[in-house]
């Protein structure tokens, strides 16, 4: 796979007709976990650790940094934040695919400069199953 333009990877909101994409979102990262679950007993070999394959948590986490520049995408983060509600979202990797499923918005922070724009940050944390969609 070539080198893919960071601008590429996309964070959508569930606008209620689709998926309506996170305006200007400067930096944005996923990282997906797994938790293990270690089955080690006292005849393991060698007493290495050993693992029951899967098992164990999953979760998805998205963080992006940006300015706001679309009062449509600002106003459901927004509300979703204060609803303490869960949302549909798709994240884009670019030649890579898309994931899809619900997210709970577990901060959003805005900040500006006396000279500048006002900025925030945003993190998300899968709240179910997610489904992928290869590209």
């Amino acid at each position: 796979m070539a080198a893919q333009k960071g601008k590429d990877l996309l964070v959508k909101i569930a606008d209620g007709g689709g998926f309506a994409t996170v305006a200007g979102l400067r930096a944005r990262q996923i990282s997906f976990n797994a938790e293990p679950v270690d089955v080690t007993h006292a005849d393991s070999a060698g007493r290495w650790r050993e693992l029951l394959a899967g098992a164990g948590m999953r979760r998805a986490a998205i963080a992006g940094s940006g300015v706001f520049r679309d009062a449509q995408s600002d106003a459901l983060m927004r509300a979703l934040f204060f609803d303490g509600g869960i949302g549909d979202f798709e994240i884009v990797i670019p030649d890579f695919g898309a994931i899809t499923g619900p997210f709970q918005i577990v901060a959003l922070e805005y900040r500006g400069d006396h000279a500048g724009e006002v900025s925030f940050d945003m993190a998300l944390e899968s709240a179910g199953a997610l489904a992928f969609q290869a590209a």
